[in-house]
């Protein structure tokens, strides 16, 4: 279902020329709903009404600042009770704008947020790896404790601190 939804809104708007607006927009959300608890059980939330439901994506494409096609399409989810499926729909949408500039989507986790030239060095060793411009997505995992994840598709290279304590462990178990 969701697919469905970011092909219809990623045909509406490639139509209205307006693909890398919806992109950032629903890159914004996509961040809000990270970031805010309290936004991700709304949209989640089955017992949530159409209305409050409408009312609230309304809120957040103010404060926002989306675009009118963005928030028309936020008004269609609620109305049809599919806001759950948003953060789906985005990454479907995301897939499709990727594949449509002849771009890979990897996804980053770090332990620690990473400054802008360790950005532009990830970014060129990917793009070295792929072939082909590179779009990071980013998040943060302390749980890493230090290092990388990145994933690429269906292959992921795990250089993180706590994969090598955990391979250690299980070294040191088998010494025993």
């Amino acid at each position: 279902m969701a697919a469905r939804y970011a092909q219809a809104m990623f045909e509406l708007a490639s139509e209205q020329g307006a693909l890398d607006q919806v992109g950032t927009d629903l890159d914004k959300l996509d961040r809000a709903i990270a970031e805010s608890p309290d936004l991700a059980r709304l949209i989640a939330s089955p017992v949530v009404t159409r209305e409050q439901h409408a009312s609230a994506v309304s809120a957040v494409a103010d404060e926002l600042d989306l675009s009118e096609i963005t928030r028309k399409f936020l008004g269609v989810l609620a109305a049809k009770r599919r806001l759950f499926s948003l953060p789906s729909i985005v990454s479907s949408f995301r897939a499709r704008l990727a594949e449509q500039r002849g771009e890979v989507t990897a996804e980053v986790a770090s332990a620690k947020p990473l400054d802008q030239k360790q950005l532009a060095a990830l970014t060129d060793a990917v793009t070295a790896y792929s072939g082909k411009k590179v779009r990071l997505d980013t998040k943060v995992d302390p749980s890493l404790i230090g290092g990388l994840v990145v994933t690429v598709g269906s292959r992921q290279v795990d250089a993180s601190l706590k994969r090598k304590l955990q391979q250690l462990d299980v070294a040191m178990r088998g010494l025993g």
